[in-house]
């Protein structure tokens, strides 16, 4: 890889900053909402996780949550 290329991708990785991203919260609480479940397929674990997410859609308090807690805004909306 040449040098630049390097230095490219060292400060564009070097700005990323998972705890300024919303989606990052939406993870978490996906993976604990998933943590003691055994589904036995991946059919059965893409069904558990659409599941998960729509019921995360319908909590508009728990995705401003999710923004709060990145601190770019004041207040959720």
């Amino acid at each position: 890889m040449k040098p630049e290329w390097r230095a490219w991708l060292a400060v564009r990785f070097r700005t990323y900053t998972p705890d300024l991203n919303p989606a990052e919260g939406v993870r978490a609480h996906l993976k604990n909402s998933l943590g003691n479940l055994t589904p036995c397929s991946i059919d059965s674990l893409v069904v558990l996780v659409r599941t998960r997410l729509k019921r995360m859609q319908y909590r508009p308090d728990l995705l401003d949550g999710f923004i709060a807690e990145t601190g770019l805004i004041a207040t959720p909306p």
